[in-house]
């Protein structure tokens, strides 16, 4: 018997697929346990050989990542003929060059998106669709970059919680070196997802589900025992980036 999350997201794949008229898929891994989960059911879904997994590193800032992310495709069955290894340090280097240059949040947004460049590209080249790994908690508090690494064709993982991809990746198997290591979007060195929210995912997971899912007020789950810095953290970050699911603003008629 399947762990019913993952035969619904199993389900909800090759349904997609059939109904677009698509049988292969292209996703980036990153050595995260997100894309590990989407790449690992995509397989499930659709067979090892219609999967198709781009590693996209910037030089050696996320050579771990991508290490990790290849032994764990060739752990899965997918052959190497499959695989794409395309390092953007490069194209994303000439960018600075040209603008001049870069903090961190504005070369990570450039990073992400010249991601998504690649992965498209792919995805035309085989004749796929590219599924997303973008999950619930990363995208209500807004943890993404426009047109970057939230563009995708299919976001199997995008109703299901941090703590889900967690239980997910669990039953799926995953390396334990995978589900160890800090979540990080691989944009800079040191970069992880909890060092930037001030907060973790696991508190984060319990706010956003009492408070989006049970629609309880900021004040009925601070009753619940988590700290009111937390709550109001994780409430200002989801307030600050609620434009973003908004996007484009369109001229009503």
């Amino acid at each position: 018997m399947g762990n019913e999350k993952a035969d619904k997201i199993e389900s909800f794949i090759w349904e997609t697929f059939q109904k677009a008229g698509f049988t292969n898929a292209v996703i980036g891994v990153s050595g995260g346990v997100d894309s590990a989960v989407s790449c690992a059911l995509s397989v499930r879904a659709l067979g090892k050989e219609n999967v198709y997994p781009v590693l996209m590193p910037y030089g050696m800032a996320s050579m771990e990542g991508t290490l990790d992310g290849m032994n764990f495709v060739q752990g899965l069955g997918i052959l190497i003929g499959n695989m794409t290894r395309f390092d953007i340090k490069p194209a994303v280097d000439s960018f600075e060059k040209a603008l001049g240059p870069l903090d961190n949040a504005r070369r990570g947004n450039m990073i992400a998106r010249a991601r998504m460049i690649v992965l498209f590209d792919q995805a035309k080249k085989r004749k796929a669709l590219v599924v997303g790994t973008e999950n619930k908690s990363e995208h209500l508090l807004g943890y993404f970059t426009r047109f970057g690494d939230e563009a995708s064709d299919v976001e199997p993982l995008r109703n299901f919680y941090k703590s889900d991809v967690y239980e997910l990746a669990q039953f799926l198997e995953i390396p334990e070196n995978i589900l160890k290591k800090a979540p990080t979007a691989g944009l800079w060195a040191g970069q992880t997802d909890e060092g930037e929210f001030g907060f973790s995912y696991q508190d984060a997971d319990k706010i956003l589900a009492l408070y989006y899912d049970q629609k309880k007020s900021i004040e009925d789950i601070i009753k619940t025992g988590i700290s009111r810095e937390t709550v109001e953290k994780v409430a200002r970050r989801v307030e600050e980036n609620t434009f973003k699911h908004n996007l484009p603003y369109v001229l009503s008629s």
